[in-house]
Parts: C-alpha cells; sequence; structure tokens
C-alpha cells in the first residue's frame, strides 16, 4: 500500500511517500515559508523524483492537530484535494503521536510538545517498550509547570520531541537529549501512525476513511474566536 502523509501543522513542512512501513522518500522543508506556498510543490517533486503518479497512491494522510490553526487547514485541505474523486483511503492522525513516532529507543517515556502560545504547549504523553508505542494520556494543552508536574512521576528515561523543546528541557534537566534531527515534524512518521491507524479500524471506521471524512481538531478556540467571543458574539 502506497502512502502518501505530509505534515504542516507547525514551522516545517514534511511529505513523505512509503510502501507501507517502508520509506520511499521524504522530503522536510524549514525555511520560513507559508504551507499554502510550499507544500503542493513538495509534492509535487516529491512524486516526480519517486517515479510515482498521484494515482498510484493508495492512502493520503495528515496531521490533524494540534497545532497552527493555519497549518493544520492547509494539510487537510491539501490531503482532501489530492484525493477529491479517487476513492481513496484518508487518515488523519494526531500531530502529537505522529512526533512520538521519531524516537526509536525503546524503554523510554515520550513526551511531544507543541507551543500553543500563551505560554501552553500542546503535549501528550506515550510510552515504548519492546517496540510499540502506547499512548499513556489524551492530547492537551498545559503550561510548563504543569506538565513537568505530570511527568515527574515517570521513572525512566524521558525524551522530548516537537517545536516546544527548548520550553520544556529547560525545565526539566534530568531528560534525555533529543537529537536536532528527530524534533521536527516527518511525515515518515505521519504515515506510520496512519496505517497502523487503519490497520486497527472496523468496516464502519474505514468506510469514514474512504469518505473523505476528514477534519481538524482544535484543542482549544483559535485566536479569532477567542476575540468574537470576548465581543459577545456567539458562535
Amino acid at each position: 500500500m502506497k502512502i502518501l502523509a505530509l505534515d504542516t501543522s507547525a514551522k516545517t513542512a514534511s511529505v513523505a511517500l512509503t510502501d507501507g512501513r517502508r520509506l520511499i522518500a521524504v522530503n522536510t522543508l524549514n525555511a520560513g515559508l507559508t504551507h499554502s506556498e510550499t507544500m503542493l510543490p513538495m509534492v509535487v517533486s516529491l512524486l516526480r523524483d519517486a517515479k510515482t503518479d498521484i494515482d498510484d497512491v493508495d492512502m493520503f494522510a495528515c496531521t490533524v492537530g494540534p497545532g497552527s490553526f493555519t497549518g493544520v487547514r492547509i494539510g487537510v485541505s491539501v490531503i482532501k484535494g489530492l484525493a477529491f474523486g479517487k476513492n481513496k483511503i484518508c487518515v488523519g492522525v494526531s500531530t502529537l503521536e505522529s512526533l512520538a513516532r521519531n524516537i526509536e529507543d525503546d524503554n523510554a517515556i515520550i513526551v511531544p510538545v507543541m507551543d500553543a502560545r500563551r505560554s501552553r504547549l500542546y503535549c501528550a504523553v506515550f510510552k515504548k517498550e519492546n517496540g510499540v508505542l502506547t499512548r499513556l494520556s489524551d492530547d492537551d494543552a498545559k503550561t510548563v509547570d504543569e506538565l513537568a508536574a505530570e511527568i515527574t512521576k515517570y521513572g525512566r528515561d524521558i525524551y522530548f520531541v516537537g517545536d516546544g523543546y527548548d520550553m520544556i528541557s529547560d525545565a526539566f534537566a534530568s531528560a534525555k537529549e533529543t537529537p536536532v534531527s528527530l524534533r521536527s515534524s516527518n511525515a515518515y512518521s505521519v504515515a506510520t501512525a496512519a496505517l497502523e491507524k487503519y490497520e486497527k479500524a472496523d468496516d464502519a471506521e474505514r468506510k469514514k476513511m474512504c469518505d473523505m471524512l476528514l477534519f481538524p481538531e482544535y484543542l482549544r478556540p483559535s485566536q479569532a474566536e477567542r476575540t468574537l467571543t470576548s465581543k459577545g458574539v456567539i458562535l
């Protein structure tokens, strides 16, 4: 099964093509450009270099949040546009889960963290043991102090990953150092998360994936929504 996966939820844009869990190609860009400018050209370039036609793709996958509101919407829109009319599988995965898959070390606690603004981090806790990634907490938004207090109870190696790395690593000096190359979004991790989600899905869930029922998932209201609410506008 060929999978085209992308992540536009943070500053780094990433797109990958896999055959099942085997990586064919990956392209990652962190140049300060907007994802609306870069993502489609990255997809076209990657498919061309891999000598793969868009019609050869069996599954389309992307992160659906948390993350940048605009970035997440761009990713979902691109995936829906590429898959439109093709009756192909579309899978959305948690940005935090995909980040957790960047870490290969076993017997570790992995804490993906993303800058949620307003002095908060999008975060979740995962355990990697015997090659299996297990979620220990739901995706959430916490302050650095709240997250540090929560993960203190885990008495094993802890890895942080994501663009909130510097915010939390200074407050949790005992954590393992994560290589810079593993801290950012990687669309290959999105592809493996999407494939595992599809493999575990029942028939009803798989039908929804074929019906392109793919939507952004936000953990908190956007700035525009907060502004309207403060003015008494009911959304």
